[in-house]
């Protein structure tokens, strides 16, 4: 696999970047791409939210927005998958082009605005699958247009959460207008609240996890009010964070200028820094899903160390390819044992002491 993508990575590359993606994504859809040994390694293993999950690191939200290739992602060695944003109508997204490579600084730049098919599409898809395969979550959000913002995120959670391992809540991209003023107090405990009891009014067993995607882009101030929230409203966890609208003054693309949300390398220290206060701020008390600039093992383990259980990338797998995940995996291990850890809890927060 990893040969494989040295000859067809500098191809996919040339190409348009949002057509690469669509062709990546319809050659797993197809079983065109060949799996990838996932490292069996005690240490890495982990159960939350009584959900198993054989290594920590996950494919972020936005690569499958259609559940159409998680099959096959979670044959590349991933630990766990979360496809989506779902929204509950349809919806084409923003016009083309909306996806730009920054190859000089392994960054991207979008602004889709949850382009995808919707539920009902997404919900054939992961009907009937083999829970035994592994962790499957499902992100959800709203449709440009709709007004009531609640009733599109309990539609989403009432169709995916009995066909997913755990669901989020995605109130933290930057390209659907007004989204992120849903981060604010008041209209996020009222969106939980209402999120929850959609999900406990459908008596499922087991009871899929509820958590809620917040932004690298909330002030001191903002991530207080959220931690605050999240630990009142009696949320399962936190996934910290999603793209910047800020630009580093080290990006070097001539792309670097295009409006939307910021990801890849650049992106780590922010996403750094926002994850580890979150951490402080609910004092460890919630699992939290790491995302944002992670590259190699030494990037994941950092974001470990900083508080966060289980952690996500996208954007480097466009330039390193999937050969990536293993790669992180063994240098996990090799920093655990280094460390001194036992296993992957062990490390979560370490850089906190006892909060």
């Amino acid at each position: 696999m990893i040969d494989l993508y040295r000859l067809v990575g500098p191809w996919l590359r040339r190409l348009d970047p949002e057509t690469a993606h669509n062709l990546t994504v319809a050659a797993l859809e197809r079983g065109l791409v060949p799996p990838v040994a996932r490292l069996d390694e005690p240490m890495l293993r982990q159960r939350l939210w009584g959900l198993d999950f054989p290594n920590p690191i996950g494919l972020a939200a936005g690569f499958d927005k259609d559940a159409r290739a998680y099959r096959a992602v979670l044959r590349l060695g991933f630990g766990f998958t979360e496809i989506g944003t779902v929204t509950p109508l349809p919806q084409a997204g923003n016009p083309r082009p909306r996806l730009f490579r920054l190859m000089e600084d392994e960054a991207v730049i979008n602004r889709m605005g949850f382009n995808n098919s919707g539920l009902e599409a997404a919900a054939r898809r992961l009907e009937g699958r083999d829970r035994m395969a592994g962790v499957v979550g499902a992100n959800v959000g709203k449709n440009k247009d709709q007004q009531d913002a609640t009733a599109d995120y309990v539609a989403g959670v009432r169709r995916l959460a009995p066909l997913s391992d755990y669901l989020v809540i995605n109130v933290s991209s930057p390209n659907t207008p007004g989204l992120r003023q849903l981060q604010m107090r008041e209209p996020l405990m009222a969106l939980i609240d209402a999120a929850k009891t959609a999900r406990d009014g459908l008596v499922l067993q087991p009871v899929p996890p509820l958590l809620l995607k917040v932004a690298p882009d909330l002030t001191p101030d903002e991530r207080a009010d959220v931690a605050e929230v999240a630990l009142a409203a009696g949320i399962d966890g936190l996934v910290v964070g999603n793209t910047t609208l800020s630009r580093p003054d080290r990006l070097t693309g001539p792309q670097r200028t295009e409006a939307g949300g910021l990801s890849g390398r650049p992106l780590l220290p922010l996403a750094n820094i926002v994850l580890a206060d979150v951490y402080r701020l609910t004092r460890g008390r919630l699992p939290i899903v790491g995302v944002g600039g992670i590259a190699s093992g030494a990037d994941a383990y950092a974001k470990i160390r900083a508080g966060a259980s289980l952690v996500q990338l996208y954007t480097a797998l466009i330039f390193q390819g999937p050969g990536l995940v293993l790669s992180i995996a063994r240098d996990l291990v090799a920093r655990l044992k280094a460390d001194g850890f036992a296993s992957i809890q062990g490390a979560v927060g370490a850089d906190h002491g006892n909060i």
